[in-house]
């Protein structure tokens, strides 16, 4: 029997109403059990880097319950995600703040011994997803083009830090002010600290100075919009690949227009 049979059977006997689909596409697939979050994942390095970056990140985490490959089995945490891109967060302004100072205190430990993504290789890609949207009619050339030359800005030398790499609002959980855990670490690495810190705020400008504040340290704000709309420019495809709706109606199109 697999291992995702087995706790979904161990669910049925304990009286779990459903198995919910958090997430499910080719690359990767996420179910909550109960109080448990199984992910099967086809990369095996991407798990190795979630496990070993949780093991030495400075934040709360989820607990590992066991793990099978392609398998790994964590608890889930406590408090609810700190919003949902493209809906409005209840969360207060003292939990963005918290959300904050965990980017902060995450920045400050030791790096990873494995590299990040270089500016090259960003560049490469943001040049790549650029051309495709463009040439696949998928949004407007000039929309992309203003957004790619905000989008270079951030494409410069940064000293590296530990950074979590998807910290979005819905891998970062709170109760009341504060944080109580962050989730899906497959992504971290050496690299901007301002990249963190513009995932997290994505599609939520107006928490940016609770962000900031909780960081403690002065942050370069418009680095920060010029990763927003990197981060937009090389999630469409993949977005528009895996079933996420129109791009009309995605999030991410939504901040690149703001941005212009």
């Amino acid at each position: 029997m697999s291992p995702v049979a087995s706790v979904v059977i161990h669910a049925m006997m304990a009286d779990v109403d459903e198995v919910q689909v958090v997430v499910a596409h080719s690359e990767r697939a996420t179910l909550r059990v109960g109080d448990v979050f199984v992910k099967v994942d086809a990369d095996q390095t991407r798990t190795d880097v979630e496990v070993e970056a949780m093991a030495m990140a400075p934040v709360p985490t989820p607990e590992i319950l066991w793990r099978k490959p392609p398998v790994l089995a964590l608890a889930a945490l406590p408090g609810t995600a700190l919003g949902h891109l493209g809906e409005p967060s209840t969360a207060t302004s003292a939990a963005w703040a918290a959300a904050g100072a965990a980017a902060r205190a995450l920045h400050d430990a030791p790096l990873p011994p494995w590299p990040g993504r270089s500016v090259d290789e960003l560049a490469s890609r943001l040049a790549s997803e650029c051309e495709w949207v463009v040439a696949n009619d998928v949004l407007p050339a000039d929309l992309v083009a203003r957004n790619r030359r905000l989008a270079e800005t951030a494409l410069r030398p940064w000293t590296p830090v530990f950074i979590h790499g998807d910290m979005q609002v819905d891998h970062v959980f709170v109760a009341g002010d504060e944080v109580t855990g962050v989730i899906d670490w497959s992504e971290a690495s050496r690299g901007d600290a301002l990249f963190d810190l513009a995932t997290l705020t994505l599609g939520y400008e107006e928490h940016l100075g609770d962000v900031v504040a909780g960081y403690g340290t002065d942050v370069d704000r418009d680095l920060i919009r010029a990763w927003w709309s990197l981060r937009c420019l090389l999630n469409v495809r993949w977005l528009v690949e895996h079933g996420f709706g129109p791009p009309g109606k995605m999030p991410e199109v939504a901040v690149l227009r703001s941005r212009t």
